[in-house]
């Protein structure tokens, strides 16, 4: 039996790569009205990041010992490799620390330093290798080395949401100030920082394309773009990458969980990216 491959509906992988690689998904939780709405399983309202009076919440421990039990009987015990949303960023990592220690050894839990698919491109790693009939300590290793050539950046459109969630750090004192600005948001050691403040959407957005290239450089990487309620931005912004980068595959394009969504706002545009000094496609 092979390693099983676990991480929470903030990767937001989609469908077509969660099944052919077999990787489980605990779901985040968003807390609407009174209600607790599971992302990924329960019906969420399409314009749910401009309520006021909703909040989320990383999956709890004992929802996350239930999945990395369940795959363990699954497997026949042949161990779990966990791949969450960045500690800095949610309360998830601590409850999977938490699950672990009861599971025992089986369950290695990795903190992928990043959210959407910069965790989705760890979780796809770990899961290839588990494919390739990796043992648990290789899996893990490999996710380790998946969460080292990662990089992600964001433009927001507007700054209520992140004014609102707190999971700003450095920055939130400007953006209390700089209303008139539009920030170029990167993933800093798990931490969600402040890049470059643009006075315009458009520079923001060429901003962060010109960063990606940079970093990608004429190496191999996979590459994913996500939205909130913007089809047509992160179409754009797919297309000036496959333009400037074509040793890369096309970019996956895909809304912004809507546990993610909730804290950056209508308009915001997100590029995941996972360097490959490999040489082969990455994230597929």
């Amino acid at each position: 039996m092979t390693v099983t491959v676990v991480t929470d509906s903030s990767a937001c992988l989609p469908a077509e790569l969660r099944d052919r690689w077999g990787i489980r998904v605990v779901p985040l939780h968003i807390l609407l009205d009174g209600a607790d709405l599971r992302d990924g399983v329960d019906d969420v309202p399409e314009d749910i990041y401009a309520r006021e009076r909703v909040s989320t919440a990383g999956a709890g421990p004992e929802e996350l010992a239930e999945a990395y039990r369940n795959a363990l009987a699954d497997n026949a015990g042949s161990g779990v490799v966990a791949v969450h949303i960045s500690a800095a960023l949610s309360g998830t990592f601590g409850g999977a620390l938490q699950a672990a220690a009861e599971l025992g050894s089986g369950v290695r839990v990795i903190d992928s330093k990043s959210a959407a698919m910069g965790t989705g491109f760890v979780a796809l790693a770990a899961a290839r290798a588990a494919a390739g009939g990796a043992d648990l300590d290789a899996v893990a290793a490999a996710a380790d080395a998946a969460v080292q050539r990662g990089h992600a950046y964001m433009v927001v459109q507007r700054l209520d949401n992140l004014r609102r969630s707190g999971r700003i750090g450095s920055a939130a004192a400007w953006l209390g100030t700089a209303l008139s600005l539009k920030p170029l948001l990167a993933v800093d050691d798990g931490k969600l920082v402040l890049a470059q403040r643009i006075r315009t959407v458009s520079k923001a957005v060429a901003s962060m394309i010109d960063r990606v290239c940079d970093v990608v450089g004429d190496r191999p990487a996979a590459l994913a773009v996500h939205h909130v309620a913007n089809p047509q931005g992160a179409q754009d912004v797919a297309g000036a990458l496959a333009e400037r980068l074509p040793v890369c595959e096309p970019a996956v394009v895909t809304d912004l969980c809507p546990t993610l969504a909730l804290h950056v706002g209508a308009g915001a545009v997100a590029v995941c990216v996972d360097l490959n000094p490999g040489g082969a496609p990455a994230g597929v």
